[in-house]
């Protein structure tokens, strides 16, 4: 059994910044890539960013250059470092153990004057 937890989501202005967080437990947490997702009112659940076991990361063009992905595999912990933040990245953020059915509870991030 795997248990992720989301955190760090909340209100912030435009252009402000947020870092997220995922705490896993249940498995070797370092052995497996991870991904952070979004889902926004009405719309599909969209891959933001994903680091693999070895560090290797990929971003959604929409994201690109504002979103650092990173892991901390000591406090079996992911992050997601999102600057220059837009009211169009409003939804809710959740973070994925690849091809699994595991799931954060997600944490809401506005963004809004």
């Amino acid at each position: 059994q795997v248990q992720l937890v989301e955190s760090g989501g909340g209100l912030v202005q435009p252009g402000g910044s947020l870092r997220l967080s995922c705490a896993a437990s249940g498995r070797t947490f370092s052995i497996y890539g991870m991904h952070w997702y979004r889902q926004a009112p009405g719309k599909q659940r969209e891959l933001v960013a994903a680091i693999t076991s070895g560090g290797r990361t990929t971003y959604a063009d929409s994201v690109k250059g504002r979103f650092t992905i990173s892991r901390d595999n000591a406090k079996n912990t992911m992050y997601l470092q999102m600057n220059s933040l837009k009211p169009e990245d409003t939804a809710v953020y959740y973070c994925n153990l690849p091809g699994t059915d595991y799931w954060g509870q997600g944490t809401q991030v506005t963004v809004s004057s």
